[in-house]
């Protein structure tokens, strides 16, 4: 993934930007309403960054491992979870973009705007299979295809996705998408006088019973 450096800068003001409290409970509410979400399933947020959709699920799920390769990310994210006193939220810090993860499987995976920082998605979705137990679920949000002015110059990851090209790289690891639906809408002043619109989509899929 690029930028751990430009992240571990942005932990301690995160938190402090609240779109992105109105983005994951967007992405929260999409998830309930799209996936059986039950007490009894232990889930993996990816780049969990302060874990401000993990909170939101927490009484939805049984436990949720939060992973980031940002350690000051997941230094704010214990620092809240100390203070809330709460039992079913984990952390670790990890770079899956670089790693494989082998300790255990999961019965859901969920990511929001990260993806876009993975510089080979489709092995990344080879994970994402690997790592979910049959019949598990996975859950993406991210940013449609954009010109690029979302981040600007300089920038090396994916400007975006396109819905039918996504979906062909998720089922090429053998999950099954079911659904793919506009969730949110980012507003980003990108000059004195023009605010662009970004839609983010929520992607989820599944890994059949016996693969």
């Amino acid at each position: 993934m690029q930028g751990t450096n430009e992240f571990d800068l942005k932990a301690l003001a995160w938190d402090n930007n609240p779109m992105h409290f109105d983005r994951s409970a967007a992405i929260a509410k999409k998830m309930i309403a799209a996936l059986p979400l039950n007490k009894k399933m232990t889930a993996l947020e990816f780049g969990a960054g302060t874990g401000i959709l993990s909170f939101m699920l927490k009484d939805n799920l049984k436990e949720i491992l939060m992973i980031d390769s940002s350690a000051e990310m997941i230094n704010i994210t214990n620092q809240k979870i100390k203070a809330a006193r709460i039992s079913n939220l984990k952390t670790m810090v990890f770079d899956l973009d670089q790693n494989n993860f082998t300790d255990r499987s999961f019965d859901l995976i969920f990511t929001q705007m990260v993806m876009h920082h993975v510089s080979d998605i489709k092995a990344m979705f080879v994970k994402f299979h690997n790592m979910l137990k049959p019949g598990g679920y996975l859950a993406i949000a991210d940013l449609y295809k954009e010109d690029g002015s979302f981040h600007g110059e300089g920038f090396s990851g994916h400007n975006g996705f396109n819905p039918e090209e996504l979906k062909v790289s998720v089922e090429s690891s053998g999950l099954q998408v079911a659904s793919f639906d506009e969730c949110f809408i980012i507003e980003r002043k990108i000059s004195d006088d023009i605010i662009s619109h970004y839609p983010v989509f929520l992607l989820t899929a599944s890994r059949n019973n016996q693969a």
